[in-house]
């Protein structure tokens, strides 16, 4: 793991942490759409009166599915996680999500064997280093009939600011987030899965709007290697930003994986 690059995630998530939900409306939308996935797709063994389904959530942050998960499956056990103890420190307090809250890595998850029926996670694989080996460990904790459902970034998401910065002769600090193909192919590794993928395309109130939402959910830790636009190259984007019309792109992926033995 990239331990100086997972502790600056930590940390700006950390920070954004007390005004999270007031710049989240792209991400409260998102958890949505994944809490109807999975109540349109019930896992069997939600079904069966006498189980009590085991559900592992990752980068919960202040409990935006958190509480969809209560709300669908009332009785199941429900662990959290997120890599910033911040973020669950204000998830555990509202205390209506129902949930043991850890903090923790989805990359390298405290766990060990099949336990778990359903893995769930909004808008967090986008910040692992290495996503298709992070989709093997976190499969290998899932047990028979178990599914992995989650909202990721994918290609299109921020090609409006990164067409910006090529306007003006430079490199964007967004990363690049795989195609639709690519997450398909890494799925495809395992036993049965499917993608469909939205664009949400928002007006944030141009470049300084859009900088102000990536601060307030803490999405500002840049690709590695990339240093800092100098404060007249920044004046450069935002105004080629703005004059190409100041709109963004979210492109989310969502993905299941369900394990058949």
């Amino acid at each position: 793991m990239n331990q100086p690059r997972t502790q600056r995630i930590s940390t700006a998530f950390g920070n954004a942490a007390s005004r999270y939900e007031e710049h989240a409306g792209v991400q409260r939308i998102v958890a949505a759409t994944l809490a109807g996935l999975l109540r349109q797709q019930p896992l069997p063994v939600f079904t069966a009166t006498d189980a009590s389904p085991r559900i592992l959530e990752i980068g919960c942050g202040t409990g935006m599915l958190t509480r969809h998960l209560r709300s669908l499956f009332p009785h199941a056990e429900i662990v959290a996680t997120d890599i910033s103890p911040e973020m669950i420190a204000i998830a555990g307090e509202r205390g209506d999500a129902g949930a043991r809250f850890m903090q923790m890595d989805g990359e390298a998850p405290d766990f060990d064997g099949p336990y778990f029926d359903l893995i769930a996670s909004s808008l967090a694989f986008q910040w692992f280093t290495d996503l298709p080996s992070a989709l093997d460990r976190l499969c290998s904790l899932l047990r028979p009939g178990g599914s992995l459902m989650f909202a990721t970034m994918a290609q299109r998401s921020f090609h409006e600011w990164r067409a910006a910065h090529r306007a003006c002769d430079l490199e964007a600090g967004t990363p690049r987030y795989p195609t639709a193909q690519e997450l398909r192919e890494m799925l495809a590794r395992h036993s049965d899965a499917f993608l469909f993928e939205e664009d949400y395309r928002y007006d944030f109130g141009g470049a300084k709007g859009l900088l102000a939402h990536l601060k307030g959910i803490g999405a500002t830790v840049p690709v590695e290697g990339r240093a800092p636009l100098s404060p007249r190259e920044m004046r450069a984007v935002m105004r080629a930003f703005n004059k190409a019309g100041g709109e963004c792109t979210y492109h989310v992926a969502y993905c299941r994986v369900t394990k058949l033995d």
